[in-house]
């Protein structure tokens, strides 16, 4: 994996264009990236995902395609490219932060973590290099490191033991990934995880290491766990001032339109979340002029596009209140709609903030969005 730095914008921003460069295409950051947690994007066609939402990289989950279909299907089908028919570039993610949430069905030991399956209650143990051979198995572009995600609200103690957990992970997990090989003929990249709460001191510590590792990408963990949103932009902060300028950096399951504003603004390139989907199934709408519930007994009569100006061909070839009767009749298509229109917003505005950036005008541009996009329509 390469990254190509095209141009930081100055003017009071740390907002940053590149590209990533893959096996299997390049990423113009910064950029979105859809979850399809089990393969697939909920209630998303691979081609609306490349023709209509624009998405350059979506995310597959170690824990969940672990469990099921399981890798000897995987490996069967020749990795998840291959199974999902998805032919552009695939991270993903270890699986901690699945295995973590499970705070009553697993137990963190110095070996691994002991978890029990959501699916049937049988045991497993995810170690720093097995969720290596399980990526290999994938054979995902991009696969991040085992770590532990602890709750934004921690106290310090157990922020540090958990930090200190993680960076012993991290080395068995590095040492591992370069001990073995990709199993399909692209190459894959190897991601730590930058943790350490809402403590700065902790934060520092922890990119130190992990910039110090040389991998080819980093990536910043445990935040959007709980904690203010202006704690994590200050967490972010201190983050990216130690992390390597020339490696993209990746702040995890964040979050709304404004947070990737924000996080973009701070530094970041890549960033991923269920919102958008899990929203959007749930009649949220995200556009460029606000926030609309699609449930809401205003829009029963509206009759205009859902967004005129909009990103995808949903926007113009549906109005509000079709969309409006989709969700309160219960209709399938209403999450498939709503999910393409969100998806679509989220790679719309990541791409118009690469334009501004380019163009040197992003901090003036980001601070009228941000007003726009939290505004309740």
């Amino acid at each position: 994996m390469e990254f190509e730095l095209i141009t930081a914008s100055g003017g009071g921003t740390n907002a940053r264009a590149g590209v990533i460069t893959t096996d299997h295409g390049k990423i113009e950051t910064p950029i979105f990236m859809p979850v399809g947690t089990a393969g697939t994007v909920k209630a998303v066609h691979q081609h609306e995902l490349r023709d209509d939402v624009k998405a350059q990289i979506i995310l597959g989950n170690t824990y969940h395609l672990y469990l099921r279909p399981g890798m000897d299907i995987i490996e069967q089908a020749g990795g998840l490219h291959k199974f999902n028919g998805w032919d552009k570039p695939i991270l993903t993610d270890s699986g901690g932060f699945q295995v973590f949430s499970l705070s009553a069905n697993r137990k963190l030991k110095e070996e691994g973590a002991y978890f029990r399956s959501h699916i049937d209650g049988s045991k497993h143990l995810f170690t720093p290099e097995n969720v290596v051979d399980i990526q290999r198995s994938i054979g995902s572009d991009i696969m991040m490191a085992l770590d532990e995600c602890p709750s934004g609200k921690s106290d310090y103690n157990y922020a540090k033991k958990s930090l200190e957990l993680t960076l012993r992970w991290l080395k068995r997990g590095w040492n591992h990934f370069n001990a073995t090989s990709p199993k399909y003929g692209h190459s894959q990249a190897f991601f730590p995880i930058v943790q350490g709460c809402v403590y700065a001191d902790l934060r520092r510590e922890s990119a130190k290491f992990v910039s110090d590792m040389g991998a080819e990408g980093n990536a910043i963990g445990g935040l959007a766990v709980g904690e203010p949103a202006e704690k994590m932009y200050e967490m972010i902060e201190v983050v990216n001032d130690i992390l390597p300028q020339n490696k993209p950096r990746y702040l995890m399951g964040v979050g709304t339109p404004a947070n990737i504003l924000e996080a973009i603004d701070r530094g970041v390139d890549m960033m991923d979340c269920v919102m958008p989907t899990r929203n959007g199934r749930n009649g949220m709408l995200f556009t460029r002029h606000g926030i609309m519930n699609m449930r809401n007994k205003k829009w029963a009569d509206d009759f205009s596009p859902i967004q005129e100006d909009g990103p995808s061909y949903v926007d113009r070839a549906y109005s509000k209140a079709y969309l409006r009767h989709l969700f309160v009749s219960q209709e399938i298509l209403a999450l498939q709609i709503a999910s393409i229109h969100n998806l679509a917003f989220y790679l719309w505005l990541v791409q118009e903030a690469r334009k501004h950036i380019i163009a040197g005008d992003f901090k003036p541009w980001k601070e009228e969005m941000v007003v726009n996009v939290t505004r309740r329509l």
